[in-house]
């Protein structure tokens, strides 16, 4: 393995009882499994089953039994070691007396802090304007709104519920069939040119639409060609947005909101706050990177490779709420865990050095959370998730430290962000 000065080997041995009582565990699973002659699988008496298949078979079961031992061991006897990635592990000798393993492990890389305060970063000021607080009470109305039935023609905007089959010359094709098809007119989801045809039918009325299917269309045997749809329109509906009124206030269940210049407030409110909130993380991430224009820290490949794994997993539980799985969607894009790790590289680094500045910096200010800051901040988040501060605890597995992190973060930002008047 190339010299690198994060990396340290330490060799930790597991001998005596613990390790007889790994190989008893070992012996007891494989003599389970084991074809001996005149024995029923896991009664063989042990000296059998050695004469047979040899201690050695024992070895690879027994340290496996024995690696978390060894790798708290390691910790207890190396307070001192700041590492900073999961180890490489090793056997570097095994017989029936001990196991003794090779950690290969990375240390907390140097960091040769630049300046830090005075960064002369400029944060950004929270505009909102009137067509984004129109834009987001129209996304409301959108969710209210409903389709009801008409008597009328198809108008642009509306809704056609049809039956439809699709023909090149005289011989209907694969997929262009369906019955009572929900149509957005207006929706551009179709063919060009075939939701226009529709507008002016009304429910009962047949038609054959003609169309030409674009050059650049999915199916290879439709590119290009054209078609007759023959349809029916079963039903027309129309799109009704609800206005600004009492009942339109009732169903959103806001609050105090019984007015369009209440509800204007509340939503300029509502979009101040979400916009505060990604100018001050914008803030935060610009002040880090100048921070890095005068900061030197050699990162170790181990630990750029567990972040990426760290991105990888939060990336596949992002999904898993969207019903997929990380294998679909390797599948889909055609693409392996490898390639994915691949385009993270870059985030995987940049979230490594914020953090190593930050706990820099945490140790250059000799920056220290009390336990009553440390209660505060659960009664503000008790609060806050309208939970008891038990409960809060009980969300953090009862690891303040968490919290206390997060805290000495929060100061740390409040040094970053500070600039001379």
């Amino acid at each position: 393995m190339e010299k690198n000065k994060n990396l340290k080997e330490i060799a930790i041995k597991i001998e005596g009882e613990k390790w007889q009582e790994a190989l008893d565990k070992a012996f007891k699973k494989a003599n389970a499994k084991a074809k001996i002659d005149g024995f029923r699988p896991g009664k063989a008496p042990k000296n059998v089953f050695l004469k047979k298949y040899g201690i050695e078979s024992l070895y690879m079961e027994a340290s496996n039994y024995c690696v978390e031992d060894a790798y708290n061991k390691l910790l207890e006897e190396n307070k001192n070691l700041e590492i900073a990635a999961q180890p490489i592990l090793d056997i570097k000798d095994v017989n029936e007396n001990y196991i003794e393993y090779l950690f290969i492990i990375t240390l907390k890389p140097e960091v040769k802090l630049g300046k830090y305060t005075n960064l002369g970063v400029k944060k950004e000021t929270v505009k909102v304007t009137k067509d984004e607080i129109e834009d987001s009470i129209n996304h409301m109305r959108e969710h209210y709104k409903e389709n009801i039935v008409k008597d009328g023609s198809i108008e642009n905007g509306d809704i056609a519920i049809i039956d439809f089959e699709g023909f090149v010359g005289d011989v209907a094709f694969e997929g262009g069939k369906a019955e009572n098809y929900s149509l957005g007119i207006g929706s551009n989801t179709f063919i060009p040119g075939f939701e226009e045809q529709l507008i002016g039918l009304k429910a009962g009325d047949k038609k054959d639409v003609k169309v030409k299917f674009p050059e650049d269309y999915r199916a290879e045997d439709l590119k290009g060609k054209d078609a007759v749809f023959k349809v029916k329109v079963n039903e027309v509906k129309e799109v009704k947005i609800p206005e600004l009124d009492k009942e339109f206030f009732d169903d959103l269940g806001m609050e105090g909101i019984d007015s369009k210049e209440a509800l204007e407030k509340q939503v300029k409110e509502n979009i101040k706050a979400s916009k505060e909130t990604q100018i001050e993380e914008k803030h935060i991430e610009n002040l880090l990177n100048k921070i890095l224009e005068t900061t030197v820290i050699d990162v170790p490949d181990t630990m750029v490779n567990d972040e990426e794994e760290r991105i990888v997993e939060q990336f596949g539980e992002h999904l898993s709420m969207q019903g997929l799985s990380l294998e679909q969607f390797y599948k889909y894009t055609n693409s392996s865990k490898d390639v994915l790790k691949e385009q993270y590289k870059e985030e995987a680094l940049k979230r490594i050095k914020y953090r190593l500045i930050i706990e820099e910096i945490i140790k250059v200010e000799k920056i220290n959370v009390t336990d009553k800051e440390i209660d505060d901040e659960l009664e503000k988040l008790a609060i806050k998730y309208n939970m008891t501060k038990e409960e809060v605890k009980k969300q953090y597995n009862d690891n303040l430290d968490y919290i206390k992190y997060d805290l000495e973060v929060k100061k740390v930002f409040d040094i970053i962000k500070k600039e001379e008047k």
